[in-house]
Parts: C-alpha cells; sequence; structure tokens
C-alpha cells in the first residue's frame, strides 16, 4: 500500500466539536502510528454556516492537542489549495462535474423550488426529503444548451440507477449493499456554483491522494454515492472507517445544551488538554491491555483502527474528571500552580501563601473549579454545626472538644512560631503529655479552624495559613460554640 495520508476536513461553522475533534484524533494517529501524512483541509463551501473566526478555532485547537498537520492552509505539501473557496476557483470541482455529465454519470437540472416543492418525499433518519423524479435527465442536448444560453439556474445532480445494488465496505462494518432504488440522485453542483460538501470531499479526497477516510457513521448512508462516484471516474475507492455515535450519559446523541460538547467548553470548565485527548481517545477504542492514561506519543505507537467499537461511546463527564484529576496529580507543580493560580486568587483574599495552598489542593482536586470548594473557609469560617465535633474513630464528642481547645487555648496564644512543623511539635508534646492519640486533639482543632468535615490539609497547616491572629479567634469561636450547645 501507498503511504498512509489521512485528511483532517472541517467546515468553519463554530467551536470544535468533541465528535470533529476525536476525527481529528483517530486520523492523526492511523497516520502517525504507520508513518504516514496528517492534512488540514478547510470544507468551507456552506457559506451560510461560515462562521467568522471559525476557522482560527480549528489552528488554535490542533495546535493546543499537539495534533499537529503536516499539510494545510499553512503547509503547502504540493496538494494545494487546502482551502475549498479557494480550490473552487481553480474550477476542478465544475471541471470534473461536466466530466461524469459526459460519461452519462450526472446531468444538469433546471427544475424550480415551485417544481420541486411538489416532490414526493420521504423520511429518512429522522429527516423529511423530497426525492427527485429525474424530470431533468431526459432533456434534449438543444434544450439543456438552450437553457444553458439562456442563463437560466441549474443545479447538477448525480445520476444514479434505480435498479440494481451498491456494496461499499468498511473497516469496521464489513460490506454493506444497498438497493439503487433507496439513493436520490444528490446534487452535486448547487445553483451558485460551489460544489455540495458531498461532492466536494470525494473530488478533494482523491486530488489530495487521501487514503484513508475517518468520519461519523452517520455518513454511512451517503457512502454508496461516494462510491457510485468514485467508479464513475475510475478512482480508487479509500480505506472507510465510520466512527460510532457519541452519546450523554442518557445516550442520546450529544449536544450542544449538555455543556460540555465542545473542546472550548471543556477547557472553560478547568480541563486540561492532554486529559481531554486521553479521554476522547478512548471514546471508541480500547488498548489491547485496557489501559486507560495515555501521553499522545504513547497513542501513536499502540493505535490500531481495527480496536475501534461499533456500539456508541457514551460520553462520561464523570470519568473525565477522574482522568483529569490523574493528570493533575502527575503534573510539575510549577505547571500546576501556573494553571491554578487564577483560581486560587479568585477564591481566596490577599495576603495568603498560594503557592502552599496550591500544594494542599493539588491532589485533591479533579478540575480546576473545585479549588474554590477546597478553599472556602481560609476566606471566612463557615457557620458549622457543633455535632461536628463527634468523631467515632477519633473518639471526640462535645465534652471532650471543648476540654481539647480550652486547654490548646494558652499553649497556642504563648506560641510565636506558626509554622506548620513548629504548631506540629508543641501540639505533639500537648498529646504526648495527655496520653492520647494525635485524631483526638487534631479533630476539635482542625475543626474549630476550618469549620468543615473535609479539609485538602490537616490543622497545623491550616494554621499556618490561617496566621496566629485568624486562628486563635477561630477556636475562641469553636469554644464559645461548645460551651453554648
Amino acid at each position: 500500500m501507498s503511504k498512509i495520508r489521512t485528511r483532517y476536513a472541517p467546515s468553519p461553522t463554530g467551536k470544535m466539536h468533541v465528535g470533529n475533534l476525536r476525527s481529528a484524533l483517530y486520523e492523526f494517529l492511523i497516520a502517525k502510528h504507520e508513518g504516514g501524512d496528517f492534512m488540514l483541509r478547510i470544507e468551507d463551501t456552506d457559506q451560510e454556516r461560515f462562521v467568522e473566526g471559525a476557522t482560527e478555532i480549528i489552528y488554535r485547537t490542533l495546535e493546543k492537542t499537539g495534533l499537529i498537520h503536516d499539510e494545510g492552509p499553512d503547509k503547502d505539501g504540493g496538494y494545494g489549495p487546502y482551502v475549498q473557496s479557494e480550490r473552487m476557483k481553480t474550477g476542478i470541482y465544475m471541471k470534473y462535474a461536466k466530466e461524469l455529465i459526459d460519461k452519462g454519470e450526472a446531468y444538469y437540472c433546471f427544475c424550480d423550488k415551485e417544481r420541486l416543492a411538489t416532490l414526493k418525499t420521504e423520511v429518512v433518519e429522522g429527516k423529511e426529503i423530497s426525492i427527485y423524479d429525474k424530470h431533468c435527465l431526459h432533456l434534449s442536448k438543444e434544450e439543456i444548451e438552450a437553457n444553458l444560453a439562456a442563463g437560466k439556474p441549474f443545479v447538477i445532480r448525480q445520476n444514479i440507477p434505480n435498479e440494481g445494488t451498491t456494496t461499499f465496505h468498511d473497516e469496521l462494518y464489513g460490506d454493506i449493499t444497498v438497493e439503487n432504488s433507496e439513493l436520490d440522485d444528490m446534487i452535486l453542483i448547487k445553483t451558485d456554483g460551489y460544489p455540495t460538501y458531498n461532492f466536494a470531499n470525494v473530488v478533494d479526497d482523491h486530488t489530495m491522494n487521501i487514503t484513508h477516510v475517518v468520519r461519523g457513521n452517520e455518513y454511512l448512508s451517503s457512502s454508496p454515492k461516494y462510491v457510485r462516484l468514485y467508479d464513475a471516474f475510475g478512482w480508487q475507492v479509500p480505506v472507510y472507517i465510520h466512527l460510532p455515535l457519541i452519546t450523554d450519559e442518557n445516550h442520546k446523541k450529544l449536544s450542544k445544551r449538555s455543556g460540555h460538547s465542545s473542546f472550548e467548553d471543556l477547557l472553560e470548565q478547568g480541563f486540561v488538554t492532554e486529559a481531554i485527548v486521553n479521554y476522547i481517545a478512548l471514546l471508541g477504542w480500547s488498548s489491547e491491555d485496557n489501559r486507560e492514561i495515555f501521553s499522545l506519543q504513547e497513542l501513536i505507537e499502540c493505535f490500531d483502527y481495527h480496536r475501534i467499537s461499533k456500539s456508541p461511546a457514551v460520553f462520561d463527564i464523570v470519568k473525565l474528571r477522574w482522568m483529569n484529576g490523574e493528570y493533575l496529580k502527575a503534573m510539575e507543580f510549577d505547571t500546576f500552580y501556573e494553571m491554578a493560580e487564577p483560581y486560587l486568587k479568585e477564591a481566596l483574599p490577599e495576603g495568603l501563601d498560594l503557592k502552599k495552598i496550591a500544594a494542599m489542593v493539588k491532589t485533591r482536586i479533579e478540575v480546576f473549579p473545585d479549588i474554590a470548594g477546597q478553599v472556602d473557609f481560609f476566606r471566612a469560617l463557615p457557620e458549622y454545626d457543633v455535632a461536628m465535633y463527634t468523631h467515632k474513630k477519633m473518639k471526640t464528642d462535645s465534652a471532650s472538644s471543648l476540654e481539647v481547645l480550652q486547654e490548646v487555648l494558652p499553649i497556642l496564644e504563648a506560641q510565636e512560631d506558626y509554622s506548620n512543623d513548629a504548631l506540629y511539635r508543641v501540639l505533639s508534646a500537648y498529646v504526648e503529655q495527655k496520653g492520647c492519640k494525635n485524631g483526638y486533639v487534631m479533630w476539635p482543632i482542625r475543626t474549630a479552624v476550618s469549620g468543615k468535615q473535609m479539609t485538602p490539609a490537616g490543622a497545623t497547616e491550616i494554621m499556618e495559613i490561617l496566621g496566629k491572629e485568624e486562628s486563635l479567634k477561630r477556636i475562641r469561636k469553636g469554644i464559645e460554640m461548645l460551651q453554648n450547645a
């Protein structure tokens, strides 16, 4: 087989959807696993859906995720132009459409909206579509030439026979055969002269020497029409790999309303790029050893597209949060702090040691916005119930906690060094003198200074951050609450 060449061919219509990013990732991995080329092509023929700035989003996302293309609008590899609107100016699509007309595989259609509105309709995959009746296929050469000379608007349609079948092969689904009678004469060139997505796709993939076409399985139903075009031209059909649907937790198609349907959404929600790429790789694919954490290079080394599943992949935000947490735990501290700092500054008052707090939360959060809930007690002591002082494992209750707090208060008032180590030493000496376990003393103190059952650090670490004045103030408040309970 010739060198593998894959392409990511997005339309610049907004944010990059998770499904689009998965297609780009799989295309990248398939090419790189075999030492092939990964190409970027911008498919902007649908001018009505074009969104200003969307092309920049595509470039930014590919760069951020490490899916570096070998060829594209900014890297000419000899197959350009790489933007369909620019390719159209070369006349390539009309040239090939007319070639099909000459072969009897396509024809001019001059039907106006009124006539098209009278055609019968069928429901295909939940959508109502009109079925063209080949009316213009039977126009004489003279009629066609007269219409063209008069400037009558037209489209060019693919001519699919009513009889027989068309078979195509997909690497995951095997051979699929459909009745030609089920296939509509799809439009190849629109009235504005632009090619349709389907036609431009075939022409570009062939002329750019694409060997493997990776796309969502919603395109399975269009594939017979693509294959008929390849056959009509006498071109080799590429290797087809149709990816499973991505659904939400309720097994419905992932939609924008889900809140995490695009790469940008996930970044805004505090996920890191590496975890997103890793997780998306597993939406429909698994390795032989079923491991779950991969760097991009490791994915390149072990990615086998034959292991892609046909079953829908469920986008599980809980699983992604877990995976993101694993990446945060493994992250270099300086990198983590740089990313966490904006969240810490937003959640905390000025004057606190943000680096020490970052070290506390690093292994306890799954996404950066979790920081706020972990550190909010540093800003102000929350309202809490004295029942929190009772802890079976620590063998504490309200009475014992009151006694401990009253006994450690003068010790802590006399203590000048409020570093974690110094505080731990002085309180450990009190524990030894009292003849009890650490938790018996530390639990009441931690409860008093934090007002929370779960904290990212122990009592002395929290007191070091709070400082002497605030720590003592909170302990006195705890004594008062216990006395009044």
